[in-house]
């Protein structure tokens, strides 16, 4: 992992300790969140993430989108997330970090912002706590172009197999390892296939009538 000298460490600690002081961030040391942040910089190749645009699908509290963003300079990345608060709050910590150049925040639901110019554009998706497998993996599926890759934080203990090949093949996903790194657990998926047409469906269709 490349740290920057841009931006201090601490300066992104007072800012995840803003996002956990509005509630964006679940209680706990910081620390312990970008311990998990770490995980996903270890999983993500620098050179991956420092080549292509990446989206951050759902980040509520800016994890792990703005950790990866400091830590790796020439990266870029969108801020996805649909709630006015956690965007605005976004916006801030964008600009007191000094990223307005490479990150975009977007205030928008994962089902409208994958169509049109943003659909199969991006090579690499993150996702931390964002919904149930099959939410995930429909919102996530529109944005990524063919061979591009989701890496998503899993359970830290569960034998259910919660990514089946027959419901991520409907999207054009594979499913990819499970990976421990930063003392957490990790699944990458890669994009096999165009997403069909027909996904995403209309927004919450995927939470209401999961794929699998």
């Amino acid at each position: 992992m490349n740290q920057t000298g841009d931006v201090p460490e601490n300066g992104l600690v007072e800012v995840l300790d803003r996002a956990r002081e509005l509630g964006f961030l679940g209680p706990g040391p910081v620390e312990a969140q970008l311990a998990h942040a770490r995980g996903f910089a270890e999983v993500v190749s620098h050179h991956e993430a420092e080549a292509v645009p990446g989206v951050d699908l759902g980040s509520g509290g800016g994890l792990p989108g703005l950790p990866l963003a400091v830590w790796w300079p020439a990266s870029r990345w969108v801020l996805l997330d649909a709630n006015r608060r956690r965007t605005e709050f976004l916006r801030w910590a964008v600009a007191t970090l000094g990223l307005e150049e490479r990150v975009r925040v977007v205030h928008r639901r994962a089902e409208s912002f994958a169509v049109g110019h943003e659909r199969g554009r991006y090579p690499l998706v993150v996702a931390r706590g964002f919904g149930r497998p099959a939410v995930v993996a429909e919102c996530t599926a529109p944005l990524l172009c063919v061979g591009g890759r989701l890496v998503v934080s899993e359970p830290p203990e569960d034998g259910e197999d919660r990514w089946p090949d027959a419901g991520l093949a409907q999207l054009g996903m594979r499913p990819g390892p499970l990976v421990q790194a930063g003392g957490a657990r990790f699944r990458t998926l890669g994009q096999a296939a165009p997403c069909p047409d027909r996904f995403p469906r209309r927004v919450g269709r995927a939470g209401h009538s999961p794929l699998f």
